[in-house]
């Protein structure tokens, strides 16, 4: 009898986490009816492939009491909570930024695991996902075990955080935070993306409020944090059989257009790279030609996963110097022929591992599309 009840009430609970969930992602219908979906069963062990991953937040999140996809090594519970995370997040009409800047808070405090303890392997009496302390005022340590509650105080507290958006995920998860280790949460950002775009239909792809998620287009900042330097066409592709050392690609664009980091960052490299083989007369400061070889005046940057993205060929002295911290979308230059280039344009690079050579180089076509800020014309 007593398990029956038990049942009864787990069911009812469900049905009725169901129900709000279902009115809080009324948010995220797209000109038709709510678009979202519900994964049927509850603590299923296998993965359950999920449609449309690519669509930009247009289906919604997860039910985090149905049946969840597995990604990397997080376990039931750590992908069950990123779900609440989210979810709680979409109710409360957080776009789509705030749940990646959420989830890679809880992805540095607690590995997504509720942890308690109080006052043994946690830092003083620091709880669940967000390791919030019940002395700091973030509630009582029965509500803070509460994953849903523990998001939504993270969540008010992020909104209070002004220009939250667009600062970079280490400095808002800060603000929220306050950690002895402000600088931790940087390296969490990608996967942080990576698991919203399974559990929410691709949403860190997205830009724009709840009522209208669109996929980032040239100068939109996606909620993976990332954007597209320069809006063009591809005019040279990355490793082409006619230019098997070519590690970047070349995006056409008119002399002065502006350059803009495609995620926050550090600069690493800001300088002029450019010399002539014969011997003859070169500078940054003019245009070069095929028979020059170099960057010309160039960037580097060092990004959260460490990622690095370069920026060639720039008309003149970058904007930014190595060790200054960027935003994403910030100027760092305009648009030039300097080097070996036979014309304006900006020839862009991505780079895993943080291996400036080009056995680190990767078609930024297929990277850049992978965070949600595909580059070339169809942007």
């Amino acid at each position: 009898m007593i398990e029956t009840v038990r049942t009864a009430r787990r069911s009812a609970h469900r049905a009725g986490l169901v129900i709000a969930l279902t009115a809080a992602l009324a948010l995220l219908c797209c000109g038709g009816g709510i678009s979202a979906y519900f994964l049927g069963g509850l603590g299923g062990d296998n993965p359950v492939p999920l449609g449309g991953v690519f669509n930009c937040g247009r289906g919604g999140p997860v039910d985090p009491n149905g049946a969840l996809p597995r990604l990397g090594a997080l376990g039931e519970e750590q992908i069950r909570n990123a779900a609440i995370i989210i979810n709680v997040g979409a109710k409360m009409q957080v776009p789509p930024r705030g749940w990646v800047i959420a989830v890679a808070t809880a992805l540095q405090e607690s590995y997504l695991r509720n942890l308690g303890n109080l006052g043994s392997r946690n830092d003083h009496d620091s709880l669940g996902l967000f390791q919030q302390r019940p002395s700091q005022g973030w509630g009582t340590p029965e509500q803070i075990m509460n994953p849903e509650y523990a998001s939504r105080k993270f969540y008010e507290k992020l909104l209070q955080v002004d220009g939250w958006m667009t600062l970079p995920l280490t400095v808002a998860a800060q603000r929220v935070q306050r950690s002895a280790y402000p600088d931790a949460y940087a390296k969490h950002e990608p996967f942080a993306a990576q698991i919203v775009n399974l559990l929410a239909d691709g949403a860190a792809r997205a830009v724009g409020s709840l009522a209208n998620l669109q996929c980032v287009a040239p100068g939109e900042i996606a909620a993976s944090g990332w954007t597209v330097p320069v809006k063009g066409s591809i005019v040279s592709g990355f490793r082409t059989p006619d230019r098997p050392s070519h590690n970047g690609v070349d995006i056409a664009a008119t002399r002065f257009t502006l350059i803009r980091s495609a995620a926050a960052g550090i600069v690493v490299v800001a300088r002029c790279n450019v010399s002539a083989p014969d011997g003859g007369p070169w500078s940054c400061d003019r245009d070069g030609s095929p028979a020059h070889n170099g960057c010309g005046w160039y960037v580097d940057i060092l990004h959260a996963g460490n990622f690095i993205t370069r920026y060639c060929h720039m008309v003149s002295q970058p904007r930014v110097q190595p060790g200054d911290r960027v935003v994403a979308g910030q100027v760092i230059g305009q648009v030039g022929s300097s080097g070996s280039s036979s014309g304006p344009h900006l020839h862009f690079e991505t780079h895993l591992d943080g291996d400036r050579s080009s056995a680190g180089a990767v078609d930024p076509q297929a990277f850049m599309r992978d965070r949600g800020a595909p580059l070339g014309a169809q942007a």
